[in-house]
């Protein structure tokens, strides 16, 4: 059993032999939506209210009942503080109460193990883009749950889903801004406006990331409005693309310097379907092999963490300690937090 709360989301899902049996997710945003983002009291609570039904529901999708329960893996971090510990408790008593191993597990590694329920186990060596509301990240990855996972490159100052919550604020298109921004970009022109490519020029970091400049930019542009034949769709339009192609350039650079031949693009923003297209297009061209979980794999589940945690269970992990507690910052350097 997987448990998710690491921000705004209540995730349970049920995976055995890397195979889905059932998953079922309860969402707070539109709780948030009035304040233009997550308000991490509000999260705990719907997180609170949501965990019991959910784990119902999963179970039910899944045809199964607590007692086929072998091992609870949970998000252990990172995430908003207030809202880990919930399912960091819930996961507990759980565990305590079926008398099953339990694994504290990063976040982010388990976004990484989403795409295995749909693709199969990752190849020996590949390289990893993790685009989310708070991380955008390069990583080189092999085995996620035995060996090291190393971070390439990470972004200076706004990851991608951020930039795309407070972009579609400025040009007022509603919360949460990346599937606004990606329905408003389908009508709009992508070279109506030549917005920036952050951190692309000779001298930057070849596999940094930077959006918020991109922001700026923005938010200059619609200050200024010079253009009153350009829309909204074409200012929306026109930040995906520049996103869409910052984020896939990197990436293939990345694998061209590891010498790697599979690109596996997670997390929230993986499901834009411009960068989907970009990303497939490009790897195409370079004869790298595209990995993308489903989209509804993409944003935060339990589902993820479920597999993430049946790696663990598989390869012989030891179960994290009882008394571990949640770490709301934390670097992916592997994939259970607490051994």
């Amino acid at each position: 059993m997987g448990i998710e709360t690491s921000c705004d989301e209540t995730g349970v899902g049920f995976v055995q032999g890397g195979v889905l049996l059932g998953d079922a997710l309860a969402s707070s945003m539109d709780e948030h939506a009035r304040f233009g983002g997550v308000v991490p009291e509000i999260a705990a609570r719907a997180h609170l209210h949501s965990l019991v039904p959910t784990v119902h529901l999963a179970l039910e999708r899944a045809g199964i009942t607590l007692s086929d329960v072998g091992a609870v893996a949970v998000t252990a971090g990172p995430g908003l503080a207030t809202a880990l510990h919930v399912g960091v408790a819930a996961a507990k008593a759980y565990a305590l109460a079926l008398g099953v191993p339990l694994y504290g597990v990063h976040h982010l590694a388990g976004h990484a193990a989403a795409d295995t329920l749909e693709h199969g186990p990752l190849p020996d060596r590949s390289v990893g883009l993790i685009v989310s509301g708070g991380h955008t990240s390069l990583l080189a990855v092999r085995d996620l749950v035995r060996t090291p996972i190393v971070h390439l490159s990470d972004t200076l100052d706004d990851a991608a889903g951020e930039a795309f919550d407070k972009v579609a604020r400025l040009i007022g298109l509603p919360y949460p801004g990346g599937p606004s921004i990606d329905k408003a970009a389908k009508l709009g022109d992508p070279t109506a406006v030549a917005f920036p490519r952050p951190l692309t020029g000779p001298n930057d970091d070849p596999l940094g990331f930077s959006f918020s400049g991109l922001k700026t930019a923005v938010a200059r542009y619609v200050e200024a409005r010079r253009d009153p034949g350009v829309s909204t769709e074409d200012i929306a339009a026109s930040f995906q693309e520049a996103v869409a192609d910052v984020l896939t350039t990197k990436a293939l650079r990345a694998c061209r310097e590891q010498a790697v031949d599979t690109l596996v693009i997670v997390g929230g923003v993986a499901a834009n379907s411009r960068i989907r297209a970009l990303a497939q297009e490009r790897c195409d061209a370079a004869g790298i092999e595209l990995r993308i979980p489903p989209m509804r794999l993409c944003t935060d589940n339990g589902a993820m963490i479920a597999a993430i945690g049946d790696l663990l269970v598989r390869d012989g992990a030891r179960p994290s300690r009882p008394d571990f507690s949640a770490i709301p910052t934390i670097e992916l350097t592997g994939a259970q937090l607490a051994a």
